[in-house]
């Protein structure tokens, strides 16, 4: 504990960020470690208070929101107050982008440029914003301001898109999409006289073009309800499907799950319902049982989980319910991406409600059914998406992989048994209850059941979330957000995301179900349909992907943190005209270096990270 001790006294200001989240310590900073420990003792039945390294996250988010950015005085509070190293806590605070470890203004605009916004002027408003606030990371408005480029912020249908923070006592963030440099300019002079505003709600004007039409089911509340009201979501069946859940009984409900042959939809398409059955099998061993929720999509051109969790919270909600029904658990997680302020704030207010109204708690429907759901909010770590990676961030550490075996069901959150799945995932499921799993089977094509979600952006007419059985074609897809964008001239779809697959308008007949991409070489992935006109240079496309992966990656194992290194080195002498030797031999090792990447990576992260740039190598001569 000495170490704790020898670094800076934290300020009032530094404490009471780290108290605002754990509460006040019994006594003051130099004598407290007693009382504190103590403090832990009692919380956790007489375990050490070092159970409670699992609230660093929050607490970093508290300081963050407070003070503006990590600083050391707060640092080492949190540290001790959490009896955690303060090498530990800042080697978790200095993995995540959304942390500061810097000092930097109260008020502060992230701007996205990544591919989604690239296309669509993030390139023009960064350089207006050079012009009228300065450089990146420059002060402006007094010093009291700042702005910095951005990864994805999973607003692409709105780009180019931006998010403006602003730390204090009553810290606020808002998102401005489209972004106009003179409106988001405004936007951070409110922000810093204490003015930023809510952020607004657009649902039906732009997220999901086919609000209120009659056929939805995934969406068929999205833009009809009022999605902080549980009134509302009850009037259009919601807690239905909960309640012939309870009627069924945890045997039933997995059957159900099974028979409906759902695959995740978060881009892995593993069987839902042999995920629920390992844990449901599990059930009397006496273990603890967990159930996430992840919605921590930040695969660049993916925001069809943030238009549901904004616009039909409590869905979410019951689809974790019967989840837990189904495997036995009592508590459950939401691990929400944080550049979502508006989702975060609609989830926090449908927990409290569905809890308020018995829907979640000791009794829920007076059925002695156990369960309720903690909101947890990453930092700006792609990596996060993959499971454990999930895991190791809600317990306190560094988002990086786990091996497996053992698996999530074996040994997942807290090594407990867990299930995770998707936001989209997840609304399925009261579905699946009330139509009964072998109706649902019949829906869609093939292999591939169901409904899925699809998120069009770019060069298309009515960018935005739409909603279809499985087997419709991409050019259906493109068909009903309006057609082709931008000059008309399609030049590639990128599918899938990032770590999906570039296609050529002479695929778009594909069927877009899990065995028909699998057949031109391509992916659903996470529901990506980004089209690109023949003004875009896809050379600096593949080369802010390369750069993406280079930037996400954890780098805990050699293949991915030298690859995503290397391999953005080479698109970058490929378009600079300088290859090592020739373009054909370049070009050569980057596909060996890809496979090295799919063979040898301890994630997904990894064995995909190559995927799009090789499928673009495939199909066009780029580097001739």
């Amino acid at each position: 504990m000495d170490l704790h001790l020898t670094a800076a006294q934290p300020t009032s200001e530094e404490r009471a960020a780290v108290d605002a989240e754990l509460g006040a310590p019994e006594s003051g900073w130099e004598g407290g470690l007693r009382g504190i420990e103590k403090e832990g003792r009692a919380a956790f039945g007489g375990q050490a208070v070092r159970s409670r390294r699992h609230l660093l996250l929050p607490v970093l988010h508290g300081i963050q929101a407070r003070i503006g950015w990590i600083s050391p005085g707060a640092l080492n509070y949190a540290s001790v107050r959490l009896d955690v190293a303060p090498a530990e806590v800042h080697g978790v605070a200095s993995f995540y982008g959304m942390f500061s470890l810097r000092p930097r203004p109260p008020v502060v605009a992230h701007v996205c440029d990544d591919i989604g916004c690239l296309i669509r002027g993030a390139k023009a408003l960064c350089a207006e914003l050079e012009r009228k606030l300065g450089p990146e990371g420059s002060t402006c408005a007094g010093g009291h301001a700042t702005w910095l480029r951005s990864p994805c912020l999973g607003l692409c249908e709105r780009a180019p898109a931006a998010l403006v923070s602003a730390a204090g006592e009553t810290p606020r963030e808002t998102v401005l999409a489209p972004a106009e440099p003179e409106a988001l300019e405004a936007l951070v002079r409110d922000a810093v006289d204490g003015r930023l505003p809510a952020e607004p709600d657009v649902l039906n004007t732009l997220s999901v073009p086919q609000a209120g039409q009659p056929q939805l089911r995934l969406l068929r509340r999205v833009g009809k309800v009022d999605p902080s009201s549980l009134d509302d979501y009850r009037r259009l069946d919601g807690y239905e499907a909960l309640q012939r859940a309870c009627d069924l009984g945890p045997d039933s409900i997995v059957r159900e799950v099974i028979e409906s042959r759902l695959l995740g939809r978060g881009g892995a398409a593993f069987p839902t319902g042999k995920k629920w059955e390992a844990l449901h099998a599990q059930r009397y061993l006496g273990r603890t049982h967990y159930v996430i929720c992840n919605a921590d999509e930040s695969e660049p051109g993916t925001f069809k989980d943030r238009i549901v969790m904004e616009g039909d919270p409590f869905a979410i909600l019951e689809g974790m319910t019967i989840a837990a029904l189904a495997v036995g658990a009592q508590k459950g997680y939401i691990y929400i991406r944080g550049e979502y302020p508006l989702a975060t704030e609609r989830l926090r207010h449908a927990i409290d409600e569905a809890r308020a109204h018995g829907l979640l708690g000791d009794n829920i429907l007076g059925r002695r059914l156990r369960f309720d759901i903690e909101l947890r909010r990453g930092a700006g770590a792609y990596i996060c998406g993959e499971e454990t990676a999930l895991f190791n961030s809600i317990e306190g550490y560094r988002g990086e992989p786990r091996n497996k075996p053992p698996f999530p069901t074996e040994a997942g959150l807290f090594r407990q048994p867990t299930i995770v799945n998707n936001v989209e995932t997840l609304i399925n499921i009261p579905e699946i209850i009330r139509c009964g799993g072998a109706a649902y089977a019949g829906i869609g094509a093939g292999n591939s059941a169901g409904y899925r979600l699809f998120c069009l952006s770019g060069h298309v007419v009515r960018p935005g979330v739409y909603e279809v059985p499985f087997g419709v074609t991409l050019r259906n897809m493109i068909d009903l957000a309006g057609g082709f964008g931008g000059n008309g001239r399609l030049q590639a779809v990128l599918l899938g995301g990032a770590a999906g697959a570039f296609v050529s308008p002479g695929e778009l007949d594909t069927p877009l179900t899990f065995e028909g991409t699998r057949a031109i070489g391509a992916t659903l992935g996470s529901g990506v349909i980004m089209l690109f006109d023949d003004t875009v240079n896809l050379k600096q496309i593949l080369l802010r992907i390369a750069t993406f992966f280079r930037k996400e990656s954890c780098g805990q194992c050699v293949p991915c943190r030298v690859g995503a290194i290397r391999q953005q080195e080479a698109i970058e002498r490929l378009i600079e005209g300088r290859p090592l030797n020739s373009a054909a031999e370049e070009i050569v090792t980057l596909r060996e270096m890809g496979q090295a990447m799919r063979d040898a990576s301890i994630c997904g992260l990894g064995q995909t990270a190559s995927s799009a740039l090789e499928s673009a190598l495939h199909r066009w001569s780029l580097f001739p």
